[in-house]
């Protein structure tokens, strides 16, 4: 049972390190690590993703910046709260194993996602200042100890027309890849300071069936 929740958040990622490995947090007494690992795009851009490691994986000291790195894992999330921004969804991916590498050229196929999970928020059709259309799914995972993962989605294209007309509670499996996106926030001092979003956007998905007793595909779209 345990084995089949893990099988519904699967992420390959791989870049450099960018940033010093920073104590987390504790959980029975097993130490975690978080720090940023910058992963190219087939662009000459990069996404810049937070990775959680426990110190039982590697020291950190392994975890140098400009040192290459693989790392398989989960997408996960979790509230964050203070009296400054209030409540907070912090996403990050959870390492389950890591492979140190070589140099760049050792990279293939750096970022891949697959879940599965239910919609837990009516999606939100929209079309950019040059008319590329684009639906938001918030998606529920489910995790081990009945807990869950809430990850935003993006669809494209026909994807985004067809996700557009989902209902909250349906069951979807896609696949895609991690990306960043740095956006200004206006606070209430009227200051602005730069805040990075995290979302999988997502280049195929499947419907399960309704009665989600076994996993018919309804629709499998590939943008």
């Amino acid at each position: 049972m345990v084995e089949n929740i893990i099988e519904n958040n699967m992420v390959t990622i791989s870049g450099k390190i960018i940033s010093e490995a920073e104590f987390s947090h504790e959980v029975y007494g097993e130490g975690f690590y978080s720090f940023m690992l910058e992963v190219p795009r087939l662009s000459d851009s990069t996404d810049k993703i937070c990775i959680t490691i426990s110190e039982r994986l590697t020291s950190k000291e392994n975890l140098e910046i400009g040192r290459y790195v693989e790392i398989e894992g989960q997408f996960r999330s979790y509230n964050n709260y203070n009296n400054t921004s209030g409540n907070r969804l912090i996403l990050t991916v959870f390492a389950r194993e890591i492979n140190f590498l070589e140099d760049e050229k050792k990279i293939k196929n750096p970022n891949q996602i697959y879940l599965n999970g239910f919609i837990c928020k009516t999606p939100t059709y929209r079309t950019t200042p040059f008319g590329r259309e684009i639906t938001d799914i918030l998606l529920a995972v489910n995790r081990p100890y009945n807990k869950s993962d809430y990850i935003p989605c993006i669809a494209w294209g026909r994807n985004a027309r067809f996700s557009s007309k989902l209902e909250v509670g349906q069951n979807i499996k896609i696949w895609g890849r991690i990306q960043s996106r740095d956006y200004q926030k206006k606070l209430e001092t009227g200051e602005t300071v730069t805040k990075t979003a995290y979302e999988v956007s997502i280049s195929k998905m499947e419907i399960c069936s309704k009665n989600n007793q076994k996993e018919g595909t309804e629709e499998d779209l590939t943008e």
